[in-house]
């Protein structure tokens, strides 16, 4: 079942064209991740998702009763701690539900600290957490991980999976690391440079638990996807 639709998208800055005749479907309860080149519109993208830009031609249909956004940064209240800045966004849940997320994003015992007391990553794994607690059917996702060293960044994949099959929202994932998509995507699409057109769509079956990064399915879709990026 579909969530949104973008439908022939066009949007322009001036003269420079950063989408043109751009069409995205997400169905519910998926996990999409988008990778591109750098500067190809995945941010614009989901601006206009959420309704931050407005389209210059076409339309988006949103099915999604509400929408939640980690961006690059973490952007948390900094005279707020760990938990008040994750119990903000959705005051409905219990404090031992806040817990559990604070647990599962790896934060426990920081959860009275302020966010000039925490390392990026901690500070990102705080606005991921919050994002989740906000209970959005639909989650935009901007390079969340960007931040993360290597071997925190496959501990916070696996996290998101356990985190999204607890709650199954849709998952819009932007992201310049093939390996995080083929470890989370349910579909992954590649996008061309501006103005940016979907130039390849790949569907991965194998269950998010039980994939490995050697599996000979997803070693045969990154080599595709790298070929796809460096045209």
């Amino acid at each position: 079942m579909m969530i949104l639709k973008m439908n022939k998208i066009e949007k322009n800055f001036g003269s420079t064209f950063v989408l043109k005749d751009f069409s995205l479907k997400v169905n519910k309860e998926e996990i999409l991740c988008i990778i591109g080149p750098s500067g190809c519109g995945k941010s614009t993208i989901l601006n206009i998702i959420s309704g931050y830009l407005l389209p210059s031609r076409g339309e988006v249909i949103n099915k999604s009763k509400s929408i939640s956004y980690v961006f690059q940064e973490d952007r948390l209240l900094p005279w707020k701690t760990v938990y008040e800045n994750i119990r903000i966004v959705n005051k409905k849940v219990s404090k031992d539900e806040i817990k559990a997320l604070i647990e599962k994003v790896g934060l426990t015992g920081f959860e009275n600290h302020y966010p000039l007391e925490l390392s990026g990553g901690m500070r990102q794994r705080c606005s991921i957490a919050r994002a989740f607690n906000y209970e959005a059917d639909l989650l935009l996702m901007d390079e969340p991980f960007k931040s993360l060293d290597y071997n925190l960044r496959f501990h916070m994949i696996d996290q998101l999976i356990k985190l999204w099959e607890m709650k199954q929202n849709s998952i819009i994932f932007v992201t310049h690391e093939i390996d995080e998509a083929l470890l989370l995507g349910d579909r992954i699409i590649v996008l061309s440079d501006k103005p940016t057109k979907v130039i390849a769509e790949f569907e991965i079956k194998i269950s998010k638990r039980k994939r490995s990064l050697k599996d000979k399915i997803l070693i045969k879709i990154r080599n595709n996807i790298v070929d796809y990026l460096i045209r």
